[in-house]
């Protein structure tokens, strides 16, 4: 799908999430969206590595519009998958946004630091996560300009 206009096309999401049920409020939050969408989701840190080098099992997976990663993950945490993307000429530009529950400051800092392009904490009330992931549709997938390709 790479090369055919954003807008012609489903947004392409990578969730990089390790709790079932932060995924599945996901999908159901993005399945409800305004905009037409592809989800994927990675259970861990190497496996989003690999994804967005298209490396093994994922050699044919799509390069995302989008990145939502947890930080708290298996194998490779959130802070050093985001280190690696920032700091790949290929996948720098890529928007990621962490959806974390952490609220540590050095967290964030971090974050902000390692170039994410936004760091939201996730809400425990499961209405209030479900309209924090459409807001995050409606902003990274309405509004903002997203590269293509």
């Amino acid at each position: 799908m790479d090369g055919i206009p954003v807008a012609a096309r489903p947004i392409e999401i990578l969730l990089v999430e390790d709790n079932p049920g932060d995924v599945r409020l996901t999908q159901e939050a993005l399945k409800e969206g305004k905009v037409r969408n592809h989800l994927n989701v990675v259970w861990d840190g190497m496996a989003a590595l690999a994804f967005l080098r298209r490396e093994g099992e994922y050699e044919g997976a799509v390069r995302p519009d989008l990145i939502l990663l947890d930080l708290n993950l298996p194998k490779k945490d959130g802070r050093e998958v985001l280190e690696e993307v920032k700091g790949n000429p290929e996948l720098r530009r890529l928007p990621v946004v962490v959806l974390t529950t952490s609220e540590a400051e050095q967290d964030i800092l971090k974050a902000y630091d390692l170039q994410v392009n936004a760091y939201i904490t996730k809400p425990v009330d499961l209405d209030q996560f479900i309209g924090v992931v459409r807001a995050i549709e409606d902003f990274w997938l309405t509004v903002v300009k997203l590269p293509s390709g």
